[in-house]
């Protein structure tokens, strides 16, 4: 096993477990302290999270990459999980924070496209592995 599936397959799953406490919290603790709008939202929050858990363990393990597109790929990844899910939540949370995070609020388009971004280079060099196998 290559070094940086090991990695990245490691924090993936250690991301994975953070995202069902994250979900577990937002299923039980939410639902008393929010409407049921916001717990809506912190839900979207958790499932994209989740979504890009297992597009990481994918990456890590079954898509013939070289470890420098693998990284490009999961820092895409990454960078959407903590803008998209994580402002995402805080935005839910805006009443109990001691800032104003509302002024942040373009952070979540931004994570989104940080998604999009990182699904584009991965077909993007699977097209390329296609066309030449020397990433194998």
């Amino acid at each position: 096993m290559k070094e940086t599936s090991r990695k990245l397959g490691v924090a993936a799953a250690i991301l994975g477990a953070i995202t069902i406490l994250i979900g577990a919290y937002g299923a039980h603790g939410l639902k008393n302290i929010v409407s049921t709008e916001a717990v809506t939202s912190f839900e979207t929050g958790v499932r994209y999270q989740m979504y890009h858990v297992f597009a990481l363990l994918i990456l890590a393990f079954c898509i013939p990459l070289q470890a420098k597109q693998i990284k490009r790929i999961a820092l895409f990844f990454w960078i959407g999980i903590l803008f998209f899910s994580g402002s995402i939540y805080l935005l839910v949370l805006k009443e109990y924070l001691p800032f104003d995070i509302t002024k942040f609020a373009f952070i979540t388009p931004i994570g989104g496209l940080f998604f999009v971004i990182g699904w584009f280079y991965l077909a993007f060099h699977l097209i390329k592995v296609k066309k030449d196998n020397s990433a194998l």
